[in-house]
């Protein structure tokens, strides 16, 4: 009996699976995108252009929305329940700044001419940031899922599943972004 427990041990939960399987698609999505930006830069039409100061700004939110929500994932385990209801909405709370943020530094964008009709490097920068807002809302929506469920009602079940994949999905969203901040001021 203990020989089939250990075994079951060692399986990863299916739902954290799938989880790996899509964070690997979707980094070969982003991969794909970044190497067409690096080949399209090379034409004649090419425009380089200066990512606002306000994405600085997002950037620190999204990571202190990281830190928020491994902390919220630690308070769960440790079942301090106040604690982890507090960090989960902490963490919905600058995970909107972040989108609100990157809306401004858009904002300013587009102010200064640089709109997709002018440039094909505008059409790029916006499409791979724009993929990247509507992976960002859907953990803002499971950041707002997890955090009225924390709020609604007594926890019963401290099933952590549920909380390492949310953990997981914005840490990796986190690292997206950073990855696709340090692109752009590198190949811009």
């Amino acid at each position: 009996m203990s020989i089939v427990v250990m075994d079951q041990r060692k399986k990863i939960h299916p739902h954290k699976f799938n989880m790996w399987m899509a964070i690997g698609s979707i980094m070969m999505m982003f991969a794909g995108f970044t190497s067409a930006f690096i080949i399209k830069r090379n034409q004649a039409d090419w425009v380089g252009f200066e990512l606002p100061g306000v994405f600085w700004v997002s950037t620190a939110a999204i990571l202190l929305s990281s830190l928020t929500i491994w902390l919220a994932e630690k308070a769960f385990e440790s079942r301090q329940m106040k604690r982890y209801r507090l960090l989960m909405a902490a963490t919905f709370v600058l995970g909107a700044l972040f989108v609100v943020l990157q809306v401004i530094g858009f904002k300013e964008m587009w102010a200064q001419g640089h709109t997709l009709s002018a440039n094909i490097s505008y059409q790029f920068l916006y499409v791979i940031i724009s993929i990247h807002a509507l992976h960002v809302l859907g953990g803002i929506v499971a950041l707002l899922f997890m955090s009225i469920r924390a709020f609604g009602s007594r926890v019963k079940n401290y099933n952590i599943v549920p909380v390492q994949l949310l953990s997981t999905y914005w840490h990796f969203v986190d690292i997206l972004w950073i990855y696709l901040l340090i692109f752009l001021l590198m190949i811009k």
